[in-house]
């Protein structure tokens, strides 16, 4: 099973540097813009931009293997046993620091009135 997660999690990772590169790859639409005003090709920027290239189709592509790669990632590890947290796991040598502070010392004096301070 952790063969299988591991596996999964390289392709998601894979996927994820795939559609980083591609998206840097492509030009972008508000490239053209300032050309548009200026010069007759005004209607790439409202109209349609007709069918999509290599580098969208693979966007996409790698953009559903990622999600794809996402939700086997969460029923994969839905059904991992949760054990606890991780404070459950250490040595018992190990107490916490706030246990110690509020521990009263053996040498504290019985009666509370000593500790008192004077008007």
């Amino acid at each position: 099973m952790q063969t299988f997660f591991t596996l999964i999690v390289v392709v998601q990772v894979v996927s994820a540097l795939a559609i980083i590169g591609l998206v840097l790859l492509q030009h972008g639409k508000g490239a053209d813009m300032g050309a548009s005003f200026g010069s007759g090709a005004s209607g790439s920027l409202f109209g349609a931009t007709g069918s999509s290239n290599f580098l969208s189709r693979s966007t996409g592509i790698a953009a559903a293997i990622f999600f794809s790669a996402t939700l086997a990632l969460a029923v994969v590890g839905g059904k991992a046993k949760v054990s606890g947290g991780v404070m459950d796991n250490l040595p018992a040598s190990a107490a916490p620091a706030s246990a110690a502070v509020s521990a009263a010392p053996a040498s504290a004096p019985a009666d509370t009135q000593s500790n008192q301070i004077p008007k």
